[in-house]
């Protein structure tokens, strides 16, 4: 008898979207579309659309630590996958679950605001991210708001972004991603930095829209699944970042601020 090939496992630990461009809704078609089975620990419910966010309501800590708990002692996971934690509660109670587990990659998604500029972290937990849940991180994807949030160093060229990255790692990230879809001109360059020191960047074309919304939620999913896949972690970074450019290239155009991705594009139509 053939030995049945194990499905990859990955879980989205994240606030959930109503308008399903990003959070939970984008994580969990991301996962999808990369034939990965999904599992999700929301930590808040939020009212957004395009435009803005109207209102979070966040979940208990306790009720977050046992929606991961109860899925990891059954399921598994092989990559886990963080989004919208909101408050230090909800990211000590995340470590506290994850510390009695392994064999996981976990990617961070250090997400502070929403594309509409809504606060999805609050202040006063950066801190306490960087000191629980970074240093079990395999890889932290920070655009350059977020790393500028995060260590204090404005990335405004090579150096100091290099620079910036450093305090992740210093933290015990073993990489960071550094995205630079904030910066001018018409190419993204993205940064990969490694604990041992190796930088490599990957380029695309920048892309005229206004469809974004969730691109940061998609991107590191699709990491989380292609390292659950067993692909190396530049392969994974560069399968996802060529994901995510895809996705965006072929959004639907929905609603009237940012709108979202078109996670599916894998797919052929019916």
């Amino acid at each position: 008898m053939l030995k049945k090939k194990k499905t990859p496992r990955v879980l989205t630990i994240a606030g959930s979207d109503s308008g399903g461009g990003a959070g939970i809704q984008a994580d969990l078609k991301t996962i999808s579309a990369l034939n990965c089975y999904g599992m999700s620990a929301i930590t808040a419910i939020t009212a957004q659309n395009t435009i803005g966010v109207s209102a979070v309501h966040p979940i208990p800590p306790d009720i977050v630590k046992e929606q991961i708990e109860v899925v990891m002692q059954d399921i598994g996971a092989d990559a886990i996958k963080t989004g919208m934690l909101w408050g230090s509660d909800t990211i000590r109670a995340i470590h506290d679950a994850l510390s009695s587990f392994s064999d996981f990659y976990l990617v961070i998604d250090p997400v502070l605001v929403a594309k509409s500029g809504d606060l999805l972290l609050q202040r006063e937990a950066l801190e306490t991210l960087l000191e629980f849940l970074v240093p079990q991180a395999w890889i932290i994807t920070p655009n350059l708001p977020e790393l500028r949030e995060l260590t204090g160093i404005e990335p405004e060229n090579e150096e100091s972004l290099l620079r910036s990255a450093e305090v992740l790692l210093e933290r015990g990230a073993r990489y960071v991603l550094v995205k630079g879809g904030h910066a001018n001109g018409k190419i993204v360059t993205d940064w990969l930095i490694s604990n041992d020191g190796n930088v490599n960047h990957f380029l695309s074309q920048r892309i005229d829209t206004k469809n974004t919304h969730g691109t940061g939620c998609t991107l590191s999913s699709a990491i989380a699944c292609y390292l659950a896949h067993g692909l190396p972690t530049i392969t994974a970074v560069e399968r996802a970042i060529q994901f995510v450019h895809k996705a965006i290239e072929t959004a639907p155009s929905l609603g009237h601020g940012h709108g979202p991705l078109n996670h599916l594009w894998r797919n052929k139509p019916i």
